[in-house]
């Protein structure tokens, strides 16, 4: 008999894609610029939702926005938005549409993203030591920080707490509690 893993409050032990989500990519230091980039912008359409509905997407996203690579995204026009609207496959929201296509356009001016997201926890993960779920802030002084740098830069649905979630995902803070069987070993990275 296997005994399940402790995992993190927010895991629903029983869905297999939340299982994978969890146990191999959140909270998994991401240096590559573009992939963060593409994590803010589902953080973003996330809002208002459940982070099942956008991994349960994520597939489509991607179709629906080439690949997120922000150099097509950033030559979407008024028909690629209808199109967008048209696709049942994601979140149908004009103004997170909208939002992505200015956000590939503002990500382009940047030099290196990863850099600039990274220089927020000094370009290592912040490393947080969470027993229970209340004890999980929604927001931090760097997520506010980065939050208004990114929307003095041009980026939308980039409030604090969606860059919150944005770094505990990508790694930037280790918000696995300490319950949890991932903890221990992103710890111990660097």
């Amino acid at each position: 008999m296997t005994t399940t893993p402790t995992r993190c409050f927010w895991v629903d032990d029983a869905d297999p894609i939340y299982v994978a989500y969890h146990d191999d990519e959140w909270g998994v230091p991401e240096r590559d610029g573009r992939a963060l980039w593409e994590k803010l912008i589902l953080d973003g359409f996330q809002a208002g939702l459940s982070w099942i509905t956008i991994l349960k997407k994520r597939a489509a996203f991607r179709a629906a926005f080439a690949q997120f690579d922000p150099a097509k995204v950033a030559r979407f026009g008024a028909r690629d938005v209808e199109r967008l609207m048209g696709d049942a496959g994601i979140v149908r929201n004009r103004a997170k549409i909208d939002a992505t296509i200015g956000n590939a356009r503002a990500y382009l001016k940047e030099e290196d993203f990863a850099t600039f997201a990274w220089s927020f926890v000094d370009g290592r993960p912040k490393q947080n030591r969470w027993r229970e779920r209340a004890q999980v802030p929604a927001e931090t002084d760097e997520s506010r920080a980065l939050s208004k740098a990114l929307a003095k830069k041009g980026y939308k649905f980039v409030g604090p707490t969606i860059v919150y979630a944005w770094m505990q995902a990508c790694g930037l803070v280790n918000d696995h509690t300490t319950r949890c069987f991932r903890h221990q070993t992103l710890s111990a990275t660097r």
